[in-house]
Parts: C-alpha cells; structure tokens; sequence
C-alpha cells in the first residue's frame, strides 16, 4: 500500500476504523462460546463470573495490538514482551473458544471456533501492519510538508528580499520622480510668477495708456464742447441778428400797410363825398339809399405784434390776401367796434366770409 498524499492517509485511517466493528463482532461470539465452557468449570455460585474471562482475554488482544500501532506510529519499537503478549492473548483466545468441541471430540465445531479468533488475531496484526505503513507515509508526508514548509519560506525570504530590492528601487525612482517633479513644479511657479510679473506690467502700461486715451478724449470733448458751444453761441447771435431783421423788415411792412390803408381810407373818404354831393336822378324812387358806413382808420400795432396784426385796409378794387384778411378779422374781433360790413369792405373779401371767420374765433375764444 502506498500512501502519496495526506487525503490518502485520511481516507486509510477511515477504513481502518471499521476493523473495530470485526473487533466487537469477534469479542461477542467469543463470550458466548467461551461462557459455557467456563461455566462447566467453575465452582456452583460463581457461573455469573464465567463471561469475564473471554472477554478479558479478546480486550487484552486487541489493547496488545492497539498499543503497538499506537508505539509504531510514534517510532518505538514493538518487539520483546509486546510480541510475547500478543502470542499469550492470541493462543489463549483460540484454545477457550475451541476447548469446548475438543473435549466433546467435534472437530467440525473446533474448525467452526477457531475461525473468530484467528480473524481476531490476523485483523489485529494486520492492522498493526497498515499503521505501521500509514506512520511512515505520515512521517514521510510530514517531512515533504516540512521540507515544502521550509522551501516555501526560502521561496517567500527571498521573494521578500526581492520585494525589499524592488521597493527600495521603487522608492528610490519615486524619490528621483518626486525630486524631478519638485524641480518642475518650482520651475513652473518661476515662470509663473515671471509670467504674472509680466501680466501686472502689461497691465500697468494698459491701464496708463487707457488712462492717457481716456483724458485726451476728455480733452478733446470739452475742446470739442466749447467749440459747439460757441458755434452756438454764433448761432443765437445771426439768429438774433435775423429775428431783429425779419422784425425791421415787419415794421417796415406793417408801416408800409398803414400808409396803404390810411390813402385807401382818404380815397374812400373823398369817393363818399362826391357821391353825396351828386344829386340823385329824377326818375329814381323816392327809397332813401343807404350810405356805406366810414370805416375808421385802424390804430398802428406795434412792432412785437406785427406778425398777429391785420394788414392795411386795401386801396379800392384791390383784395387782401387770404393771411392778411384773416388778420384783420381776428385784430376786429378782438378791439371790436366794427361791423362785418366794415370788414368786409377794409379787407375786401365778402360779408359771408367775415362772418363764417369772426364765428370761429369767437368759438375758439370761447
């Protein structure tokens, strides 16, 4: 038998075991062969006791046997009285359990009875002999285990030292990173804070210059400023200028209108008069004629008013235009005191056209 592996060692201890069931078995058929033979015996009153003695000679076997696997396993030695108790037990267990058929001359019977200790005996040396063979499988299993024991840690010492020269390596290319990194990074804040030196300068000079651009705009704009200023300055004075003109120009005209109205005034005065001087025709009917009324001479409106006041009256058979006309209506209105008829003739539009011009004025004032 060859054990190669410590399952293999396992699985013959199990197996091994159930000799214990032939053990029991045998010590069993042993007690009740023996029994009767030992009763036959023995004193009267003491045939209680005749079981003790097979049994103790089958337990004495098998304990014989158990302790010499027990000391083989454990490398001691099993010769001597071990071997000479073996052989006492083993022969005392045949001869009491064929010591009944002999003496009755059954041989068959003497056959029949030994078989039980002969397998007691044979199983128990036999199983001495498979422990034997399980200790030293087990005695070699546990040496190939110790020398695998030792060679793992050989192996795992030196994967350790390895591991200790990687990690020292390791730790001395992450230092010289690491140092090569602190190299870059204190290069990059260098340019770095050269960089922003020169970011503040530019932005110095850019804020200079924006502050330079700002004050010559600044500059520029007043000049620019108290230039419009003066041009219009410039301006109010020619428009000044011009108002004081247009308004020279208006006194002259409105001057020019009175002088107009009052010879128009004096011309319609003397045509009156020569009508009343010529006598009427004889054969006109007696009616009594109306006389047209005398229209007053208008007083002069002065010069801040001239461009609301009414033109001249004008000389006869001429006809104001439509703005002087409507002037004089609104300067009648407004003085009173005159008829629409005086209107009509001073500005020599028709009665109808006055009255339609004095009704909306006076709605309007209204």
């Amino acid at each position: 038998m060859t054990l190669s592996t410590q399952a293999d060692v396992d699985a013959a201890e199990k197996v091994l075991r159930l000799s214990w069931v032939i053990v029991v078995g045998v010590v069993l058929f042993s007690v009740f062969t023996v029994t009767p033979l030992v009763e036959a015996s023995t004193p009267d009153g003491w045939e209680w006791s005749a079981p003790i003695l097979p049994l103790v000679v089958d337990v004495a076997v098998v304990i014989s046997i158990r302790v010499d696997a027990i000391v083989a396993r454990m490398g001691g030695s099993t010769s001597g009285w071990p071997v000479v108790l073996r052989v006492l037990t083993g022969g005392a267990s045949v001869l009491l359990n064929v010591g009944h058929s002999a003496l009755t001359d059954d041989w068959v019977g003497v056959g029949v009875h030994t078989a039980a200790p002969v397998v007691l005996i044979v199983v128990a040396e036999a199983s001495l002999k498979w422990r034997r063979e399980i200790a030293a499988a087990s005695a070699r299993i546990e040496a190939e285990r110790r020398e695998q024991a030792e060679e793992a840690r050989r192996e795992r010492r030196e994967r350790e030292e390895r591991s200790r020269a990687e990690r020292d390596a390791e730790r001395a290319a992450r230092e010289a990173r690491e140092a090569a990194v602190r190299q870059t990074e204190r290069e990059v804040r260098e340019q770095a804070a050269a960089e922003r030196e020169r970011e503040r300068e530019h932005t110095a000079r850019i804020e200079r210059e924006t502050r330079e651009h700002t004050a010559r705009i600044a500059r520029e704009e007043r000049e620019a400023e108290t230039e419009r200023e003066a041009l219009r300055l410039r301006a109010a004075a020619d428009q000044r200028r011009e108002a004081d003109q247009r308004a020279e120009r208006e006194r002259d005209r409105l001057e020019k209108e009175r002088k107009a109205k009052e010879a128009a005034q004096k011309a319609d005065r003397d045509r009156k008069a020569t009508e009343a001087r010529r006598p009427a025709p004889a054969l006109v009917s007696p009616a009594v004629s109306t006389p047209r009324p005398t229209v007053s001479a208008p007083v002069s409106t002065p010069a801040h008013e001239s461009a609301h006041d009414a033109p001249a009256e004008t000389p006869a058979g001429e006809k104001m235009t439509e703005e002087a006309a409507r002037a004089a209506v609104a300067v009648a209105v407004r003085e009173g005191g005159r008829s629409q008829r005086q209107i009509a003739a001073l500005t020599g539009w028709s009665t109808g056209w006055v009255a339609k011009r004095a009704s909306e004025l006076e709605g309007a004032t209204k």
